[in-house]
């Protein structure tokens, strides 16, 4: 990694960091369940991981008042942090891929849909918290695909977006690169497919996290 092509590279969490799907999907279906909503699929539950959470309960029910978006919203709060559910755990190599690249003196930040209460619990659970130089969660910010939270990120680093590559595994961190003029790199591992990753037109793909030095 003599040769950066990038002083940045941005990550989004779930999904590219840590394998929490069935941890999310678990968690909001007891959410939908408490207020005796219609049940989505676990593909369409799949497709809104990545938005805000609120944005993302609005895309299930598209007609649902905002009363009921809040009390979905609260109760997976509460569900998510009583760790009565399946547990989340890195991607395999994705603990050393982020080390390596501090070392080699990248700046590193995450870009997730998130709220800051628990990334700021999964940073410290998985012991990475050292090594990323600014965060940017859902609840602070813009969802994604709104660029706003890489707008931040390169504000606060002084970087252009030139100088800076989006890794994430949905539809909505290549969109919200795209619409900031970012380069961007699609993992397959993750909550989209890459027949649906294709659609968002990313820089790069890669199977695995360990491909990602090749490209950055």
């Amino acid at each position: 990694m003599t040769n950066k092509k990038y002083d940045l590279i941005i990550f989004d969490w779930d999904g590219t960091i840590i394998d929490s799907e069935a941890h999310i999907i678990q968690t909001l279906q007891m959410a939908i369940s408490d207020e005796g909503l219609s049940m989505p699929t676990v593909q369409n539950i799949r497709h809104i991981i990545g938005l805000s959470l609120s944005k993302a309960i609005e895309v299930l029910f598209p007609n649902l008042a905002k009363e009921t978006i809040q009390r979905v919203a609260d109760g997976y709060r509460t569900h998510f942090f009583k760790e009565t559910t399946a547990a989340s755990e890195l991607f395999d190599g994705v603990a050393d891929v982020i080390k390596d690249l501090h070392a080699h003196g990248y700046y590193l930040a995450v870009a997730t849909g998130k709220g800051r209460h628990g990334l700021d619990m999964a940073l410290q659970s998985s012991g990475l918290e050292p090594f990323f130089h600014i965060t940017r969660c859902a609840d602070e910010t813009r969802s994604k695909p709104d660029p706003l939270m890489l707008d931040e990120i390169l504000t606060d680093l002084d970087l252009e977006s030139s100088k800076a590559i989006m890794v994430g595994d949905t539809s909505f961190d290549m969109d919200m690169a795209n619409n900031i003029k970012m380069d961007s790199i699609a993992v397959t591992y993750g909550m989209h497919d890459k027949k649906h990753l294709e659609n968002s037109n990313p820089t790069h793909f890669i199977d695995a996290i360990n491909q990602l030095s090749q490209y950055v």
